[in-house]
């Protein structure tokens, strides 16, 4: 194996140990939406080269997790909301604040448009409207926990990358 390959192989193993640390913390008692899947989505779609790697994280960790906590009724509008984030992060690689807001945004508008659609409110503006209202409290949280996971991801795999001098 060469010096490349190996470098590569202990790239996606920090990078996966990263996630799936994240991942438990959705597998514990939790504020609601206070979960660091779209830090995931974003991490992944930065760090990885490979967009077929970079979809599979934040899918399969949602997967798993909806395995052992259940699946939702809107559970297709989630799993497509990380899929354009993750887009969206390969995009413009970057950990910019603002396009961590705009990934927060993406799931808020997504996730409770699909909430409308199957009817979870009336099928009217008023009711589209309220139910992104509703939404409100559980978007706070989103934003909280996308920039704090968020940071996590980032500062953590960027002390390891310069503590053990890997990945440059």
């Amino acid at each position: 194996m060469t010096s490349h390959m190996k470098e590569k192989n202990k790239r996606i193993l920090f990078i996966s140990l990263f996630v799936v640390i994240a991942a438990l913390m959705r597998l514990i008692p939790h504020p609601p939406n206070f979960v660091p899947i779209t830090a995931i989505a974003i991490f992944a779609g930065i760090k990885f080269k490979n967009i077929k790697l970079a979809y599979i994280i934040p899918i399969s960790v949602m997967l798993i997790s909806d395995l052992l906590i259940g699946f939702s009724y809107i559970s297709i509008f989630v799993y497509l909301a990380f899929i354009l984030i993750t887009t969206y992060s390969f995009i413009v690689k970057s950990y910019h604040i603002k396009n961590i807001l705009l990934s927060s945004l993406i799931f808020f508008i997504v996730t409770n448009f699909g909430v409308w659609l199957l009817g979870g409110y009336s099928y009217s503006i008023e009711g589209l409207i309220l139910c992104y209202t509703m939404a409100i409290p559980f978007f706070t949280n989103s934003i909280l926990a996308d920039l704090f996971f968020s940071g996590i991801l980032y500062f953590g795999f960027k002390k390891i990358e310069k503590k053990y001098l890997i990945f440059k």
